[in-house]
């Protein structure tokens, strides 16, 4: 059995915090691992997540994103309630200058764009976007409203539906109700576009995990970061559509850094994982569209 610092190396916290579409997900994990398992880890790895909180308040100001805030604020009320006085305060200074730094920044790039940029055409945008995973996807459909109205073309969700849920029971269903490229039939008869029936399955009972961006991979044998419900580690030899990879919440990423193992029960999806974490918003604005869609 792997000690508890060598499973949360692996876990690449410190080098997925620079990332801008994993630093939401790395804040929200750092802060479960705090409140739920570090004081019962050893000194030495204690030492480790302090510092990797600290390097994710000091990358705040360079994250664009309103969920990268509400993550990082997470992550310093788990500071707050766990570290010792010490390094609480030192961790509460590090979150203040970011807060700082980033509004500057953040006001800085509103007055650029005040000063004028040309919009690329909506089909350059969903060409570009058709690169991004689901989460991403979600996120650059918060930006504007063009932005939008290209993140939720019906052929791009179609392509994340397939991906995620593959030959499984919503799948099944899907397939058997497709009237069109463009549009499905739900159970009742009532015509969906791909992002509504992506909706649907997605906020079905493994939803919570889907949000971590977290699998087990059987081959690595560890908890990796998800690229489009693959594993992000190289394969060498091996066809992407046979990896062995199982969702996991935040809450079996602290038990897996406790004692080694992964429980797929789905009660562990509860109690931290609400509907506040990084995607609350995913669905928050509808695509416009004519009678003749």
């Amino acid at each position: 059995m792997s000690k508890p610092l060598e499973r949360y190396q692996k876990l690449v916290l410190k080098e997925s915090l620079p990332k801008i579409h994993r630093y939401p997900f790395a804040c929200r994990e750092l802060s479960l691992i705090l409140r739920g398992a570090y004081k019962k880890f050893p000194k030495n790895l204690q030492s480790l997540i302090f510092q990797d909180t600290l390097t994710a308040f000091r990358l705040l100001p360079e994250m664009q994103t309103r969920n990268a805030v509400l993550a990082a604020h997470l992550l310093l009320q788990s500071a707050e309630a766990t570290l010792p006085k010490q390094k609480k305060n030192l961790a509460v200074a590090e979150y203040k200058n970011a807060m700082v730094a980033h509004k500057r920044r953040t006001k800085a790039r509103q007055e650029e764009k005040v000063s004028g940029s040309t919009q690329l055409p909506q089909d350059v945008l969903v060409h570009i976007f058709g690169f991004l995973d689901m989460q991403s996807l979600a996120s650059v459909g918060l930006v504007c409203w063009s932005w939008n109205i290209a993140a939720s073309d019906n052929h791009l969700w179609e392509t994340q539906y397939t991906t995620f849920f593959r030959n499984s029971e919503d799948d099944k269903l899907i397939k058997a109700r497709k009237i069109s490229g463009r549009q499905v039939e739900d159970e009742e008869g009532y015509t969906l576009f791909w992002k509504e029936a992506f909706k649907r399955a997605y906020l079905g009972s493994s939803s919570k995990k889907l949000k971590s961006g977290r699998g087990y991979c059987r081959d690595c044998n560890t908890i990796v970061w998800l690229d489009n419900m693959k594993c992000s580690n190289e394969h060498r030899g091996q066809n992407s559509e046979n990896q062995q990879i199982k969702p996991v919440s935040p809450s079996q990423v602290v038990e897996y850094l406790l004692d080694d193992s992964i429980s797929m029960v789905s009660s562990s999806d509860s109690d931290s994982d609400s509907d506040e974490g990084p995607f609350s918003r995913l669905w928050a604005y509808r695509r416009p569209f004519s009678k003749s869609q």
